[in-house]
């Protein structure tokens, strides 16, 4: 099986609301909608105009700066609406359904090599699934990554299943992962959890055990093959594995996801099989019965606010919903609780390792000043000094940042140490801040 890596760092959430293992298949919606702002560092530019007829997987739009990654439509129909916002921004590109749907096809040679492969997955208009590390954007086409790497298991909080989602579609997973085995020149490294009983043969396999954030891509690249100065590394997602095996195998961009509704406030949580793109307003209907919630794309600790009248974003396999924390609390923190979750012992939660909460948006306090106080080192599994080197960012010391480690994280990582942070600093956002400053500095 490979190499086995236990980690001692980190914290896990246990959280109210875990899916159970049903799928429930979602009725097609009228209007799907791709947005651009799911993609980090996309200046989009359009190929399509309002009127037009498309097939799945016809491009909808494209990186300007780089025009050969294109962004596919999800469902053939007519393009009825693009929308703008500031400075005539592009926000969506919507499309309506024809009741009966046809695919655009890709011809895939028998043979497959790293060009050909590349070829295909461009033809496909699919390279969007493929990102790099460092900075956490989609990869550069004429890049040559030191490694490719996949992590099979989540571990944040209320996480899909991920070996429950690849039995769904074995054999679409295993070309993947074969797809980009040839991709990387048999450099291909392969995070799984020690849970988990996956066959996998192909790549270098890394059991990972304990506690959030093992399943982490970013922390599996820093303890199996860490990034130096002037590499790259690119990694997927599981599902987009199954959706570039999907692409090898037919020739056609099969946008479907298994995608997990979890949360206290959710009625049954279970796995939904969506489209990609697809309206999430009859979902929050049938799922959420309450008011007073947020919606949330992903998990509670890097997840993207939500609307009810939001689509389903392109790289989202997980939706949370948990009560807005917009209540005052009388006497706070000084008011002794069995109910709240602290990772000190301020509360009794750490008599009770396996109780799980229902945690609300509160944030329980303002920002303040911001001290080492090792909190940040207890859940973080990394050989990195976190607050040193978000102060090197918020200072904008370009050398500082490279020498703290800038290259190997992304917010994903230190969202952990944005949960127990009693300065409430945003880490994420300062982190995202760092990358984008050293992508601009080139």
């Amino acid at each position: 099986m490979g190499k086995s890596v236990r980690l001692k760092k980190g914290y896990d959430i246990k959280l109210i609301g875990e899916a159970s293992s049903q799928i429930q298949e979602i009725p097609s919606a009228e209007i799907f909608a791709v947005k651009p702002t799911d993609y980090l560092s996309l200046t989009p530019k359009l190929a399509v105009k309002e009127g037009q007829e498309v097939l799945i997987g016809d491009s909808l739009f494209y990186d300007k700066k780089r025009p050969e990654i294109n962004f596919p439509s999800p469902v053939s129909g007519e393009v009825v609406e693009i929308v703008r916002g500031a400075k005539r921004k592009i926000l969506e590109v919507r499309v309506l359904a024809d009741k009966s749907q046809k695919a655009a096809k890709v011809k895939v040679p028998g043979s497959l090599t790293a060009e050909s492969i590349k070829e295909v997955i461009l033809k496909g208009n699919l390279w969007g699934v493929i990102r790099q590390r460092p900075f956490s954007t989609i990869a550069n086409t004429e890049d040559k990554p030191k490694a490719i790497f996949v992590s099979t298991f989540d571990s944040a909080p209320l996480a899909p299943d991920l070996s429950f989602v690849i039995s769904q579609d074995k054999e679409a997973f295993k070309k993947g992962l074969e797809v980009l085995n040839t991709l990387s020149d048999s450099n291909l490294y392969i995070g799984v959890s020690g849970k988990d009983n996956l066959e996998i043969n192909v790549g270098e396999v890394t059991t990972f055990e304990g506690p959030h954030p093992a399943g982490n891509v970013g922390i599996q690249i820093h303890h199996t093959s860490p990034i130096r100065a002037n590499e790259l590394v690119w990694y997927v997602d599981t599902q987009d594995v199954i959706l570039l095996g999907d692409l090898f195998l037919t020739g056609e961009y099969k946008p479907e996801r298994i995608v997990a509704i979890t949360g206290s406030e959710v009625n049954d949580p279970k796995y939904l099989k969506l489209r990609i793109g697809q309206s999430l307003t009859s979902v929050w209907e049938d799922f959420v019965p309450g008011q007073g919630v947020r919606y949330i794309q992903g998990n509670v600790l890097t997840g993207t606010t939500s609307k009810p009248e939001d689509f389903l974003s392109f790289y989202t396999s997980h939706l949370t919903v948990i009560p807005e924390g917009t209540e005052a609390e009388f006497l706070g923190w000084l008011l002794p609780s069995a109910k709240k979750l602290s990772l000190s012992r301020t509360y009794f939660s750490w008599l009770m390792p396996k109780k799980k909460y229902a945690i609300d948006t509160n944030t329980h306090g303002e920002e303040r000043a911001f001290v080492v106080s090792g909190q940040y080192e207890k859940v973080l599994p990394m050989n990195i000094m976190p607050v040193q080197l978000l102060k090197a960012i918020m200072a904008k010391d370009i050398e500082r940042m490279e020498a703290l480690g800038i290259y190997e994280v992304a917010e994903e990582d230190l969202a952990l140490c944005e949960f127990v942070c009693s300065s409430k600093i945003d880490v994420q956002k300062i982190v995202r801040e760092g990358l984008d400053l050293m992508q601009e500095e080139g």
